[in-house]
């Protein structure tokens, strides 16, 4: 079992900048991929970044490319989201993700997800 609680979310102005970080407990976290996704109101739940067990292979979902920078510290079992030059339409609740591998966060499969945290970015 893994548990997976996000920290950092906020409001912010557009062209700022946050971290993201989650905490995930149990003796397996390095075992599993990590990610992030992210739902907006009215939306679907939709891929934002992923990175690896090792850390040595990320992916980035289009919108976020070049702003938003995903890493990982398995000695602190923690995931962080560095999110750069926000946007209005970054607005969303952020969820922290737990798959078995990478390749499988596209397609949503994920073995466990926290609670989200809501980042808003004001216009």
């Amino acid at each position: 079992q893994v548990q997976l609680v996000e920290s950092g979310g906020g409001l912010v102005q557009a062209g700022g900048s946050l971290r993201l970080s989650c905490a995930a407990s149990g003796r397996t976290f390095s075992n599993y991929a990590m990610g992030w996704f992210r739902q907006a109101p009215g939306k679907e739940r939709e891929f934002v970044a992923g990175i690896s067990w090792s850390g040595t292979s990320t992916d980035y979902g289009d919108p976020v490319k070049g702003r938003f920078t995903l890493s990982r510290d398995n000695a602190k079992n923690t995931v962080y989201l560095q999110m750069n030059s926000l946007k209005p339409e970054d607005t969303a609740v952020y969820y922290c993700a737990a798959s078995a591998r990478l390749v499988n966060m596209r397609g949503h499969l994920v073995n466990y997800w926290g609670q989200g945290t809501q980042v808003t970015v004001s216009s």
